[in-house]
């Protein structure tokens, strides 16, 4: 796992979240999905680094490339 990723089952539900904050992979990944740029995020969370926001996109690709997948064939 990525030193800068904590899963604790006490904080956030035990969701993902930026070691030493309650801000979860899933919000931050959310707002870069919706447009919101790197500087953005760093001033909306200031305890945030560049590392930080690069430490949750390769926690997604890790996760990505984890995940099996079935191919459904047309009916």
């Amino acid at each position: 796992m990525n030193e800068r990723i904590e899963i604790t089952p006490r904080v956030c539900g035990g969701q993902p979240v930026i070691k030493g904050t309650r801000i979860s992979v899933a919000a931050l990944l959310e707002q870069l999905a919706a447009g919101e740029s790197w500087d953005s995020l760093l001033h909306g969370y200031p305890e945030l680094t560049r590392a930080d926001i690069q430490a949750v996109l390769d926690y997604a690709r890790q996760a990505i490339l984890h995940t099996e997948f079935s191919v459904l064939e047309p009916v």
